[in-house]
């Protein structure tokens, strides 16, 4: 084997481990519990209801807000996959604005609201963490940070 073959195959083994490892790492992470997992789980618990359109800001902002938990939620997606129309069940529901939040007791919210408010509804306790509300989604691990450090 000549100086060249060497380096080609040190090279190929070189890429074989790191791509081996980024799947290690992101296996790792995607096994790992979502953030508001048990809040998740009691919504469904305690009967609410999501229903959202893949193409609304403020439904993707809410799910952002709950993140890797959001697959513990009820979700119903409203629009068709042209984004032109209404599913069925959004139109026998009445569902006319996105997010809407339905509830157990029949009751309805819509918009984009804070964990805090769907747990003053539901009665499903936060455990704490980040800034819960909407629009700080994208600084709630510098509020956490800081947070953490006045106490």
């Amino acid at each position: 084997m000549n100086s060249s073959q060497k380096t080609t195959v040190i090279v190929i083994v070189a890429m074989v481990i790191i791509v081996a490892a980024l799947i290690g790492v992101s296996v790792f992470y995607s096994k790992q519990p979502g953030q508001h997992d048990v809040f998740a789980q009691c919504l469904t618990q305690k009967g609410a209801t999501f229903y959202g359109a893949f193409w609304c800001p403020h439904c993707q902002a809410t799910k952002a807000l709950i993140g890797k938990s959001m697959k513990y939620v009820n979700y119903v997606e409203c629009s068709t996959p042209d984004a032109n129309g209404q599913t069925q069940i959004c139109i026998d529901k009445k569902i006319e604005t996105y997010p809407t939040w339905e509830f157990a007791d029949g009751s309805r919210l819509t918009g984009e609201l804070s964990l805090q408010e769907l747990s003053d509804k539901t009665g499903c306790s936060l455990s704490g963490g980040p800034d819960t509300t909407p629009q700080n989604i994208a600084t709630s691990s510098t509020s956490s940070a800081s947070s953490s450090s006045a106490q």
